[in-house]
């Protein structure tokens, strides 16, 4: 990403996985010679590069600090990566629990300032008997508190939810296409430790196998599930019983016009979660978290996006109408908006959506909230809270 600070330009790199903990600032010359790190030039072109950009015929101890920096990283697709992602990904898998990995940055880590930071945010949930399933960004709270709280405050009441497991779909920011990433693990927040329904995971693992990941390692970074998990912990104690499910894009569907179900592993989870939704009913409530379009200079447009003004109009127009079908309960429909243009509103929560379509048909909705956040200078960001009876 472009350095936010003038007074040190460049390109920031950083890992989003947390291989490494390396972030790295290519200041503004260099960041073309990046260009020759792309598995088919050589190291003569980068020299080349290099004496073109600096104006000098001697650029070995440059050309060395590049490379050897970015390779000291873990930014290079050669052993060194391969090393630091087998030992993260070695080290989650054998950790007892999933650890909250963005307290302190999108929302407190201290429990009370959390505590007291969602009830003067969200409150109680007033309880509504008819709620079956809602839908709520996963954006940092602070870019959309009035849509979390839209959505939250129309889940059913505590009494209600005593024997309640939570099945959460996430957006898979960094799963595989075609893929459901599981975890036995429990999740760790500030508030606690939210349980998660080891049975139901082990039955969904059984029944769809090849199209789960078990023990995801993109459950260690991803944040579409943990903050649903701080909210459920607020309004039902920091124990409650969770299923976390990483929904990963449909890409071949978007792009080839069929349908998610035509890959088979896909077909096989969906109709194990309908299974076990058709079974556990009302045991069960669910919880998308998702946000919508993903317009600007960040999201690779040709476009300068401004939330709620010139093209971001018509965006929202297209939003609405992509919503207007999720509610209706026609997953058809809703499937076929995103399939026009590849999804070129990059709707990062298509597929957490049609799978809940797909488990739960008879479910229709309405939109209660809907918002655009302005995530930086030229970007915009677009959301809303839904909620499903």
């Amino acid at each position: 990403m472009p350095s936010p600070d003038p007074a040190k330009p460049g390109l920031y790199i950083r890992d989003p996985y947390h291989y490494s903990d390396a972030t790295l600032l290519v200041p503004p010359p260099l960041v073309a010679a990046l260009e020759c790190f792309d598995g088919s030039q050589s190291t003569l072109d980068l020299r080349s590069e290099l004496v073109r950009i600096t104006g000098e015929i001697d650029v070995a101890d440059l050309e060395k600090h590049l490379f050897d920096s970015l390779n000291e990283a873990g930014f290079l697709d050669n052993p060194r990566y391969r090393e630091l992602k087998s030992k993260r990904e070695g080290e989650f898998a054998l950790e007892a629990t999933r650890e909250a990995n963005f307290a302190g940055s999108a929302y407190p880590a201290d429990r009370t300032k959390l505590a007291e930071l969602l009830m003067r945010r969200i409150g109680s949930a007033p309880g509504d008997s008819t709620t079956c399933a809602i839908a709520a960004p996963h954006a940092s709270p602070d870019g959309g508190w009035d849509t979390y709280r839209a959505a939250y405050r129309c889940l059913p009441p505590v009494e209600d939810a005593a024997e309640t497991t939570f099945v959460i779909l996430g957006t898979s920011h960094y799963g595989a296409p075609d893929r459901f990433g599981l975890t036995r693990k429990n999740f760790i927040t500030p508030s606690g430790e939210a349980q998660t329904n080891i049975r139901l995971v082990k039955e969904l693992e059984q029944a769809a196998a090849g199209a789960v990941l078990m023990e995801d390692y993109c459950h260690a970074v991803e944040h579409s599930i943990e903050f649903q998990v701080v909210f459920l912990q607020h309004l039902y104690g920091p124990r409650v019983r969770i299923l976390p499910i990483l929904c990963g894009p449909f890409v071949k569907s978007i792009y080839e016009g069929s349908a998610p179900e035509q890959q088979e592993g896909v077909a096989r989870f969906l109709g194990a979660l309908g299974n076990l939704a058709a079974r556990e009913g009302r045991r069960l409530f669910w919880v998308l978290g998702v946000d919508m379009a993903h317009m600007g200079r960040r999201y690779n447009d040709p476009i300068r996006a401004t939330a709620n003004i010139g093209e971001m109009l018509a965006i929202e127009q297209r939003d609405r109408e992509r919503i207007a079908k999720i509610t209706a309960g026609d997953t058809s429909g809703y499937w076929s908006l995103v399939q026009e243009g590849h999804d070129d509103l990059k709707w990062c929560g298509s597929a957490p959506f049609y799978t809940f379509l797909k488990t739960m048909p008879e479910c229709r909705g309405e939109l209660l909230d809907y918002h655009q956040w302005q995530i930086d200078p030229h970007s915009v960001v677009s959301f809303g809270a839904l909620r499903f009876y």
